[in-house]
C-alpha cells in the first residue's frame, strides 16, 4: 500500500533513553485489565469496531494491537466503504477480458501479457492528504510508494505518470501546493531515472483544500519473473531491508498526532513520510537481483502502517503465521518506542521472506548494493502473528482479522437533493459570441485559461526521455515506451478524468474518463488492453458522495465490459471533503482517474498528436452535437457548471479506435489528436503548436452536416471524435477505412504555413498561439 489517507497511531508507552520499553502494555497485561480505557475513537475506530476487536481477541487489545487494527481497518487500507461495490468490476469481467490478464485485482499491482513473453505491471494510487500537509514530501513519497508496488511484483520500473489537481490558480495557497508537489514528483522520479511520460494538471476551486496527487508507475518483466507477496514455509526468515526505521510518517496525514508524543521529548516527528530516492534506486537494483538469484519467497513493500501492515498482509496472504522480534529492527532514531517502530511509515523499506539456506546469499546481495538488512522474525505454522519487543509480547492476533477480514460497510447512499437542479441548469442557453471577432477573442481566452494552457512549466521539470525508450510523451495524447529493443514491441499509456462531468452525472462522468483515455491510446496507434483506476471522492459517511462513488463504479464497470478492457487494480481515496455534509460544495468534484494501457507490436508505428508536414489533409472523425454543458467554454467564459455532460457512445468509441489503430498499422495518418476538453478549437490549436506547422480549415461543412452553430462547432465537447492529418495521396484509402467502420468523416482543410486560419473566425499565428498558451502557468508560478 502507498502512504496513508487515514492512518493513525496509538498512545503507546514511551521508551527509556536506550529504547527499552517502560511499563509496556503486553498481551498478558491486556488480558488482566479488561476495563482499562483506550483511545479507540481518537484513532478513528467506531465503538462497534472496537467491540468487534475485543470479541475477535477475546480480550481488550494491547495498545500496539489497537494501533495496528485502527490503521489496517482504516478506509485507506481496508476499503471498508467501497469493497462491497468494487466487486462490481469482477461481475463485469468476461473470460475474453481475462485472456491477457496475468495478475488481477487484489495484488500489489496488476500484470498484463503484452506478447512475446513480455508482461507489464502498472498501477495508480493516491497521496492526496499528505500532499496538502507537506506538498514536496507528500508527492515525492507518493511516487516512491507506487514504484515499490511495482518492484514487489518482480518488475523493473520503467516509467511514471502523475495526475494532479489543485485549487483555483489565483488562490493565495495554490502556489505553495503546486511548487511543492511538482518539485516532489520531479525530484523523486528524476532521481530514480524514470521517465515521466504523461499525466494531467487541473485547477479548480473544488480542490482548494483537497488537492489530488495520483501517481502511476509502470514496470516490465518476463512472464516467468512474476512474483506475488505472501509468507509461507515455517522456518523461513522474515528480513527487513532498505532504509532504517525512523519516526517520520507515524500517524499519517489525516491526524497530525504530535499530541500523542511528550511535549518535552525529542522534536515532534513529521506525520508525512520523508523520501530518499537514491536509497530507492539501489533498492530497485537490489530487489531485482534478489529475485533473479531466486533468494526470496516473496517481497512486500512497506507503506501505510509500516511493519504492522507488511507482517499482517504477508502472513494473511500465506495463510500461515509469523513471529517478529521488534528489537531487531534497525533504527535511525533510538528513542522510538515499540508502537512507533511498529507503525512508522519510513520510506524505502521492503520485507522479504527468505529460506534459511538462501539467507547468506540474500545478505551478500544486499551488502553488494550497500543495503542494510536485518532478520526480524520467522514464518510459523500456527496461523498467528506475534510480535515481541525485548521479550515482551505486545501483539498476538490472527493476521487475517487485521489484513483481510476488516469491516465491510453497506453505507447508505442517495442522489443529492441538489442534483436535479444542477442538471436542469444547462449551458446550452448561455449567451454565445455573435461575430467573428467575438469568436476569435473567445478562442484566445480559452486557450490561455488555466486548464487549457500549455503544461510546459510542469512537464519541463520532469525528465521524459531518460532511459532512451520514450517514443512519445506529453504533450502527445499518450505516453509511448519501447519495451523490446529487438522487435520494437511497446506500450502506450494515457490517464484521464473530468471532475466537472462527474459532478453533473457520476455514472456518465466515469465512463467519459475511460472513453477519453481509451481514445487517447488509440490515437497513438496502440490497441487498448487494460485499465487501472484511482477513485477520488468525498466522505463515504455522507450519502451524496457515497452515491457518486457507487454510480461511478457501476458506470465504469459496465463501460469496461463493453470496451473489453479489464480493471487490473487501483486505489480508492475517500474523505476528500471539508465542507458541511450534504451541500453541493462540501467535497471535491468526484474524480475517477482512469489509466488505459495499450500495446504496439512496433512503436515505430506510433502516431504523434501534431502535424509536422505541409500539404496534409486535415480530417475530422466523429459527430459533433450541441454539447456545451460541463465544457471549458461554459467554465471559462461563464463560470458555469450545470446541465448534463456529453453523451457516451461506447460502440462509437470502439469503431473510432479501430479506424485509428488500423490507420497506424497501415501508415496512413501522420498525426492524430482526440477531441475532448475545449473541443475542436483546442484540438486545432494543440495540433498546430505541437510542431509549429499551421493549417487552413473551413468548418462550414460541419455546421451543415451536424446542425450546429459556430460556437457549438468550435467548443462543443462531444466525445468519440478525433482529428487526423493524412497525406493527400492516402486520403482516399483513409476515407474508405472510416466508411468501413461507419465512422463519420469530414475534410476540414489542409496543413501548411505558420498560422491557423479558421474560415469565418480569423487567423492566429503559431507564435501568437504559443505565447498565449505558454504564458499562463509561469505568470502564476514564476
Amino acid at each position: 500500500m502507498n502512504g496513508p489517507e487515514t492512518a493513525m497511531t496509538a498512545d503507546l508507552a514511551p521508551s527509556t533513553p536506550h529504547g527499552t520499553p517502560a511499563d509496556v502494555d503486553t498481551v498478558e497485561h491486556a488480558a488482566s485489565t479488561p476495563d482499562q480505557a483506550q483511545p479507540f475513537a481518537d484513532l478513528g475506530l467506531k465503538e462497534d469496531e472496537y467491540a468487534s476487536i475485543r470479541e475477535i481477541l477475546g480480550r481488550r487489545p494491547t495498545n500496539a494491537e489497537l494501533a495496528m487494527y485502527s490503521v489496517m481497518w482504516s478506509e485507506h487500507c481496508s476499503y471498508k466503504s467501497s469493497k462491497r461495490h468494487l466487486s462490481t468490476f469482477g461481475k463485469h469481467t468476461t473470460e475474453k477480458m481475462r485472456e491477457k490478464l496475468l495478475v488481477g485485482m487484489g495484488e500489489n499491482a496488476g500484470v498484463v501479457d503484452i506478447g512475446d513473453g513480455w508482461a507489464v505491471t502498472f498501477k495508480v494510487e493516491s497521496h492526496n492528504h499528505p500532499s496538502y500537509v507537506e506538498p514536496y514530501q507528500g508527492a515525492a513519497t507518493g511516487v516512491g510508494g507506487i514504484v515499490r508496488d511495482i518492484i514487489s511484483m518482480g518488475a523493473r520500473p520503467v516509467a511514471v505518470m502523475d495526475q494532479l489537481r489543485f485549487g483555483a490558480i489565483d488562490h493565495p495557497d495554490t502556489a505553495r501546493v503546486v511548487h511543492g508537489v511538482v518539485s516532489g514528483v520531479g525530484g523523486y522520479g528524476n532521481s530514480l531515472g524514470l521517465p515521466n511520460i504523461g499525466g494531467e494538471t487541473v485547477f479548480d476551486a473544488a480542490y482548494q483544500t483537497n488537492p489530488l496527487v495520483n501517481a502511476l508507475a509502470l514496470g516490465v518483466m518476463r512472464h516467468e519473473d512474476i512474483h506475488l507477496a505472501s509468507a509461507t514455509g515455517p522456518g523461513n526468515k522474515v528480513v527487513l531491508f532498505g532504509a532504517r526505521t525512523g519516526g517520520d510518517g507515524i500517524g499519517g496525514a489525516s491526524i497530525l498526532a504530535s499530541e500523542t508524543f511528550e511535549e518535552d521529548g525529542p522534536l515532534k516527528r513529521p506525520s508525512v513520510q520523508v523520501g530518499d530516492p537514491f536509497m530507492e534506486k539501489v533498492l530497485i537494483e537490489c530487489c531485482l537481483e534478489l529475485f533473479a538469484a531466486g533468494t526470496v519467497e516473496g517481497i512486500q513493500d512497506l507503506g501505510a502502517a509500516g511493519i504492522s501492515c507488511a507482517t499482517s498482509e504477508l502472513a494473511a496472504n500465506g495463510a500461515s503465521g509469523m513471529h517478529i522480534h521488534l528489537e531487531e529492527v534497525l533504527l535511525r532514531d533510538p528513542t522510538l518506542n515499540a508502537g512507533e517502530i511498529l507503525m512508522s511509515e519510513s520510506q524505502e523499506r521492503m520485507m522479504a521472506v527468505v529460506s534459511p539456506e538462501k539467507l547468506e546469499e540474500f545478505q551478500a546481495i544486499a551488502a553488494k548494493w550497500d543495503v542494510e538488512a536485518a532478520v526480524i522474525g520467522e514464518v510459523t505454522g500456527d496461523g498467528r502473528l506475534t510480535i515481541d519487543h525485548h521479550g515482551h509480547r505486545i501483539v498476538d492476533v490472527d493476521p487475517a482479522t487485521v489484513a483481510i477480514d476488516s469491516p465491510v460497510y453497506d453505507r447508505p447512499y442517495a442522489r443529492p437533493d441538489w442534483q436535479d437542479a444542477l442538471q436542469a441548469d444547462t449551458a446550452e442557453v448561455l449567451p454565445r459570441p455573435g461575430t467573428a471577432e467575438e469568436l476569435a477573442a473567445t478562442v484566445r481566452t480559452l486557450i490561455a485559461s488555466p486548464n487549457l494552457a500549455s503544461r510546459n512549466w510542469v512537464t519541463d521539470q520532469f525528465d521524459r526521455y531518460v532511459g532512451g525508450n520514450t517514443a512519445l510523451s506529453m504533450p502527445d495524447d499518450a505516453g509511448v515506451l519501447r519495451i523490446d529493443e529487438a522487435t520494437g514491441r511497446g506500450i502506450a499509456l494515457a490517464t484521464d478524468a473530468n471532475g466537472r462531468y462527474t459532478k453533473l452525472d457520476p455514472r456518465t462522468g466515469a465512463q467519459l474518463a475511460l472513453s477519453e483515455a481509451y481514445r487517447n491510446v488509440a490515437t497513438s496507434g496502440a490497441v487498448p488492453l487494460a485499465i487501472t483506476d484511482c477513485l477520488n471522492f468525498g466522505s463515504p459517511e455522507d450519502p451524496g458522495p457515497m452515491w457518486q462513488l457507487v454510480e461511478a463504479i457501476g458506470g465504469l464497470a459496465e463501460a469496461c465490459e463493453t470496451l473489453e478492457v479489464p480493471v487490473t487494480g487501483g486505489n480508492v481515496s475517500l474523505y476528500n471533503s471539508t465542507g458541511e455534509p450534504g451541500l453541493i460544495d462540501s467535497a471535491i468534484h468526484p474524480t475517477p482517474v482512469v489509466g488505459v494501457l495499450g500495446v504496439f507490436e512496433d512503436v515505430a508505428r506510433r502516431v504523434p498528436s501534431g502535424w509536422q508536414a505541409e500539404g496534409l489533409s486535415v480530417l475530422l472523425l466523429g459527430t459533433t452535437r450541441e454539447e456545451l454543458s460541463g465544457s471549458a467554454w461554459a467554465d471559462v467564459i461563464h463560470q458555469h457548471l450545470g446541465g448534463m455532460p456529453p453523451q457516451v457512445d461506447l460502440e462509437a468509441e470502439r469503431s473510432l479506435a479501430r479506424v485509428l489503430i488500423t490507420s497506424a498499422e497501415e501508415g496512413l495518418a501522420t498525426a492524430a489528436h482526440d477531441l475532448s476538453e475545449g473541443g475542436l478549437a483546442q484540438a486545432l490549436v494543440e495540433s498546430v503548436t505541437r510542431f509549429g506547422t499551421g493549417a487552413q480549415v473551413d468548418i462550414a461543412g460541419l455546421l451543415e452536416r451536424d446542425g450546429v452553430d459556430l460556437t457549438g462547432a468550435l467548443f462543443s465537447e462531444s466525445q468519440g471524435r478525433a482529428l487526423v492529418a493524412v497525406p493527400a495521396e492516402l486520403e482516399e484509402r483513409f476515407t474508405a477505412l472510416a466508411a468501413e467502420h461507419e465512422v463519420p468523416l469530414l475534410r476540414l482543410g489542409s496543413t501548411g504555413g505558420s498560422a491557423l486560419a479558421i474560415e469565418g473566425v480569423g487567423s492566429f499565428t503559431v507564435g501568437e498561439l504559443r505565447e498565449l498558451r505558454d504564458g499562463t502557468l509561469p505568470r502564476y508560478f514564476g
